[in-house]
């Protein structure tokens, strides 16, 4: 089974220079944990997460009014090609810590998202299993919240 089988068709994006407040608002109408961030030409730069802004700016005492998107997302958001197999997404989800994954078209573009119950869905429960303990843990270096 491939990623495309599973993902989150067509996600809702937002550039760095989108607000706070209006990326916070799209997770809540798309009822999403995680927006990928694009440039003007629709490839990743990144992800915002409903977790990155509770700990970069409520839980610091930011102003969300006064950020942008920029201010609070992980750059260099995870990524995934759509015919990248399950298996393979479950192994690079486990080696990044992380609960979604973007994923992009044959030109390097957003199509979708797959998240971590995505996965438990389609995947055996022992594979679900091993992604959640690994991504709580956190045995890796990797640094993106999600």
């Amino acid at each position: 089974m491939k990623v495309e089988d599973i993902m989150t068709r067509d996600p809702v994006t937002c550039m760095p220079d989108t607000s706070m407040r209006q990326a916070a608002q799209w997770m809540v109408e798309g009822d999403c944990g995680a927006l990928p961030v694009v440039d003007s030409d629709g490839l990743p730069v990144g992800v915002i997460t409903d977790r990155d802004i509770t700990c970069r700016v409520v839980a610091q005492g930011r102003d969300p009014a006064a950020l942008t998107v920029n201010d609070a997302m992980t750059p260099n958001a995870a990524t995934v090609f759509g015919d990248t197999t399950v298996a393979q997404c479950l192994e690079l989800m486990e080696a990044a810590q992380v609960r979604r994954m973007v994923v992009l078209d044959d030109d390097g573009a957003v199509c979708g998202m797959v998240a971590l119950a995505d996965i438990a869905r389609s995947a055996r429960p022992e594979e679900t299993a091993t992604l959640l303990r690994e991504v709580s843990l956190g045995t890796s270096s990797a640094s993106q919240t999600g």
